[in-house]
């Protein structure tokens, strides 16, 4: 009884204190879909930039739109000054001269001394009459030999700048091969 009286005294167990838990703030989101969309949106804005930059309507790059200063004589002269390669693009493309030859007296006339040395080489041009301005391609075919690791990849890269002067297209890219059929060299033009 002594044992059960004793525990008749005592007072009955109670709960341990609960320590108050708060919670963690939830980890912040990482702005991935943010960072994503500015992205693209920058990148639009980058190709939109490029793509009207590149079509200035053939004016100039003004869009038509005189500045203050501007003279009505200076207009016809800057027309003139534009359609002089246009104009010299349709002589030789209405001569009765192959590409390659119109190309080579091209640079005879206009080219540098590295160029009229390069121009020497060439044996065939191809695609350069052919323009639409999306996607154009010419061909050089020269009688160098080697490649792109060969000996004469900087005459390649002279003939593809000598090409760039004589035609020009909004998307051109002209291919320098050797004489066994490898790329030596390529350029826009």
């Amino acid at each position: 009884m002594n044992q059960h009286a004793q525990h008749a005294h005592q007072q009955p167990e109670q709960p341990l204190p609960q320590q108050q838990f708060t919670p963690a703030p939830p980890p912040k989101k990482k702005r991935t879909g943010l960072k994503i969309t500015l992205g693209v949106v920058a990148g639009i804005v980058v190709v939109a930039a490029f793509a009207s930059g590149g079509q200035d309507g053939g004016d100039g790059g003004d869009g038509g739109r005189a500045e203050a200063g501007d003279s009505a004589a200076a207009a016809p002269a800057e027309d003139k000054a534009k359609d002089q390669p246009k104009a010299a693009e349709a002589a030789d493309a209405g001569s009765e001269k192959s590409q390659a030859e119109q190309f080579k007296a091209h640079v005879a006339k206009k080219g540098t001394p590295q160029q009229k040395e390069a121009v020497q080489h060439v044996t065939d041009v191809q695609g350069a009459d052919k323009r639409n301005d999306v996607m154009d391609s010419a061909e050089i075919h020269t009688d160098y030999t080697g490649g792109m690791t060969g000996p004469h990849t900087g005459d390649g890269k002279l003939l593809a700048s000598a090409f760039a002067g004589w035609r020009s297209s909004d998307n051109g890219l002209v291919t320098v091969y050797d004489a066994d059929g490898e790329i030596l060299s390529n350029g826009n033009y």
